[in-house]
């Protein structure tokens, strides 16, 4: 991707698992209280809290030296002992006490997606939802926001590895959207973040693989294959995003606190992606001494552009060069084929469009829930 767009973090409330939950045995309470110092470890490294040091948080988790793959590991650490507890949770949730005891569990997430996440100086707005599955969906969500973040920050040093997190991170929001969130519609609240919405996690899901196919594209520019394939490639990109902005139009019927940036970036880079799919078909046709077609094709690519500017400045510097450089080869063509081709330019219906090619697909999230037995008192 040309551009980047990050998520902000995602906060939350302190949640005792042990003191809300009253196990019948010593195993129960030990994987409570497991839970719950895992789940306070990753509050404190959201906000910003924790006293560890640098060097000892690099000791704990192993010799990792970022700090962005230290986090992903404690969800990592996480995220299979919640979901023995999700999954024991739901099995014995017809018992009376145990909708009783979920109520005491004040589930409490800020968003990362809603146009006002803080409410005013150094104060976030929260949503409760007591509904285990909200806990889940909200941590899967930060999990894959993470692993996308990973990926974009892999993109100079390694573009293998940065397109496999970016797929990593599409099939997190995938499952979230087909296996997690469309059960949670069921929960009680009054108001909703947007990472509980199913539809965003599949817009979500499309941006990240948008995102691996631009990097796969940006491997094919390193190796210099063919501007044919480039065309398709980021072609391909561009079908992506136009199905991720289908998506987003409705999500945003459901849940309207959704910022307009994430339509702003969707946006943009569609129309970036275009113009490169377009540049790229053009260099092809000039190849093949074509270039009264060339021409027409990149005269059609700038008309679609238009007049709308990205909101965001390091996207609008982006969207200026890429026109600039594409005005540019338009006037190249239009000089050459003045003094030596003199071909004519076809009218717009006649002019060949790229053709996509998908190259990347979503790595399938596969749970890794601990199976251990949990006992309550009733």
């Amino acid at each position: 991707m040309m551009i980047h767009y990050s998520l902000s973090k995602l906060r939350t409330k302190q949640v005792t698992f042990h003191q809300v939950f009253a196990a019948s045995d010593s195993k129960t309470l030990e994987e409570l209280k497991d839970l719950s110092s895992k789940r306070r470890a990753i509050q404190e490294s959201m906000d910003e809290s924790s006293s560890i040091t640098d060097a000892i948080a690099r000791e704990m988790s192993g010799g990792l030296t970022s700090r962005l793959e230290r986090d992903i590991q404690k969800l990592e650490h996480y995220l299979p002992l919640l979901e023995n507890l999700v999954w024991e949770v739901t099995l014995i949730l017809s018992n009376p006490p145990m909708p009783r005891l979920i109520s005491e569990l004040k589930l409490r997430w800020t968003s990362s997606l809603t146009s006002s996440p803080i409410l005013h100086s150094k104060c976030f707005k929260y949503y409760q939802i007591n509904d285990l599955r909200f806990e889940y969906g909200m941590v899967l969500f930060l999990y894959s926001t993470l692993l996308r973040a990973n990926g974009i920050e892999n993109l100079p040093k390694d573009l293998a590895l940065s397109a496999t997190l970016l797929r990593k991170a599409a099939g997190v929001y995938q499952y979230l959207a087909q296996q997690i969130l469309p059960a949670l519609n069921t929960a009680k609240a009054t108001e909703r973040p947007p990472e509980s919405i199913s539809s965003v996690s599949s817009v979500m899901s499309l941006v990240c693989l948008a995102e691996a196919q631009a990097a796969t594209a940006r491997k094919a520019e390193e190796k210099g294959n063919s501007v044919s394939l480039l065309a398709k490639l980021h072609c391909g990109v561009r079908d992506l995003l136009d199905e991720a902005s289908g998506i987003l139009h409705s999500a945003k019927k459901e849940c309207k606190n959704i910022s307009s940036h994430l339509a702003d970036f969707i946006g943009t880079a569609q129309v970036l992606h275009n113009l490169k799919s377009h540049k790229y078909l053009a260099e092809s046709l000039q190849n093949e001494g074509k270039i009264g077609v060339a021409i027409g094709v990149l005269h059609r690519a700038i008309k679609d552009v238009g007049k709308n500017s990205p909101k965001d400045d390091s996207w609008r510097a982006v969207y200026k060069h890429l026109i600039q450089e594409t005005v540019e080869l338009k006037r190249k063509y239009e000089h050459e084929n003045e003094f030596v081709w003199h071909q004519r330019i076809p009218i717009p219906d006649d002019l060949p469009s790229p053709e996509s090619v998908k190259l990347v697909s979503a790595i399938s999230y596969q749970s890794n829930r601990v199976e251990q037995r949990l006992h309550f008192k009733t």
